[in-house]
């Protein structure tokens, strides 16, 4: 009898094999690296795709939602111009990373290394030291307290005050130098989707088109049911 080899299978890498979504930008395919009860500070491996250990967390404070990218995107030239035209700040560059978005939902989620369909609503237009570094906020789709929002300002200022905290300190290393982290402006869904567009575009320049499409490409809306409104 003919041995056949073993079948092999590889994963998907996160940020350059998996879509952002048939629906990108109004609905995301978002990849989650940290959830609210981490202690330590979880990020991809750019390189194997894996999910490794990043540092523990500096302060008490933890991200108070789901956290990760959208992915293949990229923030570089494109994001950057649109960083520059809003804030007029000078010699704005992208920080070379797929954009950071967190997505909101009243359930529990234990731990990340997943992905989730969500609908961006907003975000933070935010710059550390000169390079562009936005955070898309999302709601995950269809969920009970968050799924119906679809604009920033619907949602409760105190948890927009706790991201904008952890935001502008997680970065900071106790007896180091204080470094220069602004939130340079909160949009709303409009901009957040055009941040989006541009970041797919960025990282088509850049890395190129896929030949053939991956996996987590879904399917889109029938006819008749409705898109959501920008």
């Amino acid at each position: 009898m003919k041995k056949t080899a073993p079948l092999t299978t590889f994963t998907a890498h996160p940020w350059h094999g998996v879509t952002p979504g048939a629906e990108a930008p109004e609905v995301i395919t978002a990849y989650i690296e940290i959830v609210p009860t981490d202690a330590v500070k979880y990020e991809l491996d750019k390189e194997s795709g894996i999910l490794m250990l990043d540092r523990p967390q500096r302060f008490s404070s933890q991200c108070p939602s789901l956290y990760g990218f959208i992915p293949r995107t990229y923030c570089d030239e494109l994001v950057a111009k649109r960083c520059a035209e809003r804030t007029g700040l000078k010699d704005i560059r992208g920080d070379g990373d797929p954009i950071d978005v967190c997505v909101l939902t009243e359930k529990v989620v234990s731990n990340g290394n997943l992905l989730v369909h969500a609908v961006p609503v907003g975000g933070f237009r935010m710059v550390d030291g000169n390079e562009a570094d936005d955070k898309i906020i999302a709601v995950l789709e269809s969920d009970l307290v968050y799924g119906e929002l679809q604009h920033i300002a619907q949602l409760p200022r105190p948890l927009l005050d706790r991201l904008k905290h952890y935001f502008l300190t997680y970065k900071q290393i106790p007896g180091e130098g204080k470094r220069s982290v602004e939130i340079a402006e909160v949009y709303d869904r409009p901009e957040a989707l055009e941040v989006i567009r541009r970041s797919m575009k960025d990282y088509d320049r850049v890395f190129g088109q896929p030949a053939s499409t991956p996996v987590r490409s879904r399917a889109r809306r029938p006819a008749g049911r409705k898109a959501r409104a920008s």
